[in-house]
């Protein structure tokens, strides 16, 4: 999980050099799309995978890909080779997020449970912390090439390690988990979800004839193909496992918009200096794992369902601070402290809605569980982020002042955290009396 998300935080200050020395900005939506697309096909395969087999080989699977792509988008020598490198990550590091997710509602105890998802966002600590400066610096002193190959040479030697243990005879003696007999979904199923997230990654990145049809052909897709990749009453968030898998697109949706959005705006509206926004994402970063590791900490008699209103209750706040910020009268540090407070709250919700995931999920099908989870938490980035950026494009081109137009975007992130607060209750271990 470390150098999963190394590798995920240091590629994205590398990859506009990237594709400038490609000649291919015009397509850099594209490259900049294809990971999270890739991470909902790579989701479905781990997850079902590790239903029959365990989740010990999609992982080692998933690892040797990362080191292999890792090469594939350091070698490139063309911006469409670094777009089939960027969605070869996304395959593999879906594969890995869910096999961590499966083995962990395999192996361990339900009340170790949410202390383990603690210790995996920890992980992404100092990933955050010295990851995208330090890829930047190496892109500006070298090449960005060498931030691709110095990943793989770090991920190359655990993954190897991974593949030998797993290979073992200690892991062959075991017995696989009970084989899902539950239908799976068709490869071409998954490929058409991936392929219309890319599309509407795609689509929404401008605002002419050619970019509304690329996004209305993404979504078209995503809205015939996505439902089948769920558990039955996702889209009406029946109680149990739709709902909690539901509620994991709103949070995830929010969080991601308000990372995308308020960094634009402290660069292009407010004038921020980049130290304001690296703190931004350090304080980010640091707040989601405390919250986390806090989550991990309470009493196991605590109902989860109560923490993710918490969560839900303390991204609206973050929400409220973000349209704040674009008042010119408020400093520049209100919004990005948005960005701080909504890791706050994706650090007690998130973590809650995995444990409520796999205590709703029957034995031998956690794998489908957390592929679902993953793949609400891409289509909730897509999406949210998608409606978000039509918003924010149609207010300028409608001749609002930009502060306006931001406001605008960020209001609408206050209905999936109203809805997420209201459908709470559903996720709920039993039904409430």
């Amino acid at each position: 999980m470390f150098l999963t998300g190394l590798a995920a935080l240091a590629v994205i200050p590398t990859l506009p050099t990237a594709a400038r020395d490609l000649d291919g900005v015009s397509l850099y939506p594209l490259v900049a799309g294809c990971f999270v697309a890739a991470s909902l096909l790579g989701g479905v395969l781990g997850g079902h995978w590790a239903d029959r087999a365990g989740a010990q080989r999609p992982l080692a699977a998933g690892m040797v890909l990362a080191v292999a792509t890792l090469l594939v988008s350091g070698a490139s020598t063309s911006i469409w080779q670094l777009a089939a490198g960027r969605f070869l990550d996304g395959l593999a590091g879906g594969m890995v997020a869910v096999s961590v997710n499966t083995a962990i509602g395999q192996t361990y105890p339900d009340h170790l449970r949410p202390r383990v998802l603690a210790l995996m966002s920890t992980c992404w600590i100092v990933p955050s912390l010295v990851g995208p400066p330090l890829a930047g610096l190496v892109a500006e002193w070298w090449t960005w090439r060498v931030v691709f190959f110095g990943l793989a040479a770090l991920t190359a030697l655990p993954a190897l390690v991974v593949v030998a243990v797993l290979r073992g005879p200690a892991w062959a003696a075991r017995k696989a988990p009970t084989e899902d007999r539950s239908p799976r979904p068709a490869l071409m199923i998954a490929t058409a979800v991936s392929l219309g997230a890319a599309l509407g990654q795609y689509g929404v990145s401008g605002w002419d004839i050619r970019h509304l049809l690329f996004a209305a052909g993404g979504f078209a897709l995503l809205g015939v193909f996505a439902s089948r990749l769920l558990p039955p009453g996702t889209w009406r968030a029946a109680r149990g496992l739709p709902a909690t898998v539901l509620l994991c697109g709103l949070g995830s949706g929010v969080f991601f918009t308000l990372e995308a959005y308020v960094p634009l705006l402290l660069v292009t509206d407010r004038g921020a200096p980049p130290l304001v926004i690296g703190l931004a994402f350090t304080g980010a970063a640091l707040a989601w794992a405390g919250s986390s590791w806090l989550q991990g900490r309470l009493p196991a008699h605590r109902p989860r369902h109560h923490l993710v209103v918490a969560g839900a209750l303390v991204q609206a706040v973050a929400v409220t601070l973000a349209i704040a910020g674009t008042l010119p009268a408020t400093p520049e540090y209100t919004a990005a402290s948005a960005m701080v407070l909504a890791a706050v709250g994706m650090g007690v919700y998130a973590p809650s809605l995995t444990v409520l995931s796999l205590t709703h999920s029957p034995p031998g099908q956690q794998g489908q569980a957390s592929s679902a989870m993953q793949t609400t938490q891409n289509l909730g980035q897509i999406t949210v982020l998608g409606v978000a950026s039509a918003v924010f494009n149609a207010g300028l081109a409608a001749g609002l002042p930009a502060p306006a137009a931001y406001g605008a975007a960020f209001g609408l992130l206050l209905a999936p955290c109203t809805l997420a607060v209201l459908l709470a209750a559903r996720t709920a271990r039993t039904a409430p009396r």
